[in-house]
């Protein structure tokens, strides 16, 4: 007979991604609020392809 033991152990990896993905999405909004609306699109634009979807 085999006896199996459970541990609870808290998993702070999802809670500390979970912050983490909120700061870098207010870290995106808050600079591109500040952003123009061409510089937006420039940086949109080299995005593309940097990560070979044509546009053109």
């Amino acid at each position: 007979m085999k006896t199996l033991v459970q541990s609870q152990v808290r998993d702070a990896s999802g809670t500390s991604a979970i912050f983490m993905a909120l700061a870098i999405g207010l870290a995106l909004i808050a600079s591109v609020g500040f952003a123009s609306a061409g510089a937006i699109h420039d940086a949109a634009h080299d995005a593309r392809h940097a990560t070979g979807f044509p546009c053109h």
